[in-house]
C-alpha cells in the first residue's frame, strides 16, 4: 500500500505530528514499507494455530477463596491517619 502525501498529512494531524518536508519524504517510505509488511503478514496461513493472550509465559498461581474471619471496620479504621465516619479519608487527586 502507497502512503502518498495527503494521508500522511493526515495521520500527523491526527497524531499531532510536526516535520518538514524531508522528514516528511522519509516517514512516507517508511510508512508504505511497514503497510507492506503488514501486508505480508496476511498472506501467512495462521489456521489452527491458537491465539496468543499475553506475551509472557508465567502463569497465575491461584488459590482456592475461603471464608474466614474478617476485621471489625472499626479495629481497620483505627489506625488511619484520616477518617469520616466508617471511611479512610485520602488526599483529593483530581480537580
Amino acid at each position: 500500500m502507497k502512503v502518498d502525501t495527503n494521508t500522511l498529512k493526515k495521520i500527523a494531524h491526527l497524531a499531532r505530528l510536526e516535520f518538514d518536508e524531508t522528514s516528511a519524504e522519509k516517514m512516507t517510505q517508511d510508512m508504505t514499507q511497514i503497510l507492506d509488511w503488514v501486508e505480508q503478514l496476511n498472506e501467512v496461513d495462521t489456521e489452527g494455530v491458537e491465539p496468543i493472550t499475553t506475551m509472557s509465559s508465567e502463569v497465575n498461581v491461584l488459590r482456592e477463596d475461603k471464608v474466614g474471619e474478617h476485621l471489625p471496620h472499626e479495629s481497620g479504621l483505627k489506625n488511619a491517619p484520616q477518617r469520616d465516619s466508617d471511611y479512610f479519608r485520602v488526599p483529593k487527586v483530581l480537580e
